[in-house]
């Protein structure tokens, strides 16, 4: 499918540049890589205090000439859109401040797409320049259980925010990937049950397994803080249980279309802005 960069409403001051340099790659499950980076370029990152922190990877475009060194908002400024390198949004799945290292998880399919098969070829030494971190959501502490929903693209973020629970936190989680052999240790408090949910063939962004499993749990009592992240079909299924059937109120869910079934993310983030990819 052929694309554009897509546009973005960032800015140099508040999504500000971060060069790292992988160092090490931990193959976490069949299809989902880890790549663990930092070096002196850690020094520009200001973590935002967010659970969900994202950052967009710059991946240069192929046979485009840039000024060395990468400076992604001075090309934006420079270069026609057409040139620009592409991003792809990924949350942090943590962040070590000590240790000066960061880590990022992948899904890879094998060449389809363009952040998996370049985090499956990346080697130590190799340059990760991102922009960010974005974020927006920490559980709430006023909540009496947590619910978290998603598919394998949420996976990291919905890791991150389970890892970040008190010790007492209780509440649900439902987690879609591949196939059993894509399940991860998660290290959870013994409150939150996590229930996952293999796909055993069934093309991702195609199943109904995740929604069915939301709309039929038996919710404990008490107010629910929800984080719900996954392909845009699922979450707006999702919207219909959470706000029609159980009539939460917007601000006890985080709500979030990653990405969309046949669509590349620039194509992806265009659509959002209109009112059909509104969710």
């Amino acid at each position: 499918m052929s694309t554009v960069p897509a546009a973005t409403s960032a800015t140099k001051k508040n999504r500000p540049q971060v060069d790292l340099r992988v160092l090490r790659k931990d193959q976490l499950s069949p299809h989902m890589v880890r790549i663990v980076a930092g070096g002196e370029g850690f020094s520009d990152f200001a973590d935002n205090g967010f659970v969900d922190r994202y950052v967009k990877i710059v991946f240069p475009q192929p046979g485009v000439q840039y000024p060395s060194p990468l400076d992604l908002w001075a090309i934006r400024e420079a270069m026609p859109r057409g040139q620009w390198p592409f991003t792809r949004t990924y949350t942090l799945r943590w962040v070590d401040p000590e240790a000066r290292e960061l880590a990022i998880d992948f899904v890879v399919h094998g060449d389809e797409g363009l952040a998996g098969p370049w985090a499956a070829r990346a080697e130590p030494g190799d340059t990760l320049t991102f922009t960010g971190p974005g974020g927006a959501y920490n559980p709430s502490p006023e909540a009496d259980w947590y619910l978290f929903a998603g598919d394998e693209a949420a996976l990291p973020a919905i890791a991150a925010c389970i890892e970040s629970l008190p010790a007492e936190a209780t509440g649900l989680a439902f987690l879609e990937v591949g196939s059993a052999a894509d399940i991860q240790s998660i290290s959870a408090p013994a409150g939150l049950d996590i229930t996952w949910l293999p796909r055993n063939g069934v093309p991702a962004g195609s199943s109904d397994l995740l929604v069915k499993a939301v709309a039929d749990a038996q919710w404990p009592d008490g107010r629910v803080d929800v984080f719900a992240h996954g392909e845009r079909g699922y979450m707006k299924a999702l919207r219909e249980v959470l706000f029609k059937q159980r009539g939460l109120e917007r601000r006890q869910v985080s709500l979030s279309g990653y990405w969309a079934q046949g669509r590349v993310e620039d194509v992806f983030q265009a659509e959002k802005k209109l009112p059909v990819g509104q969710i």
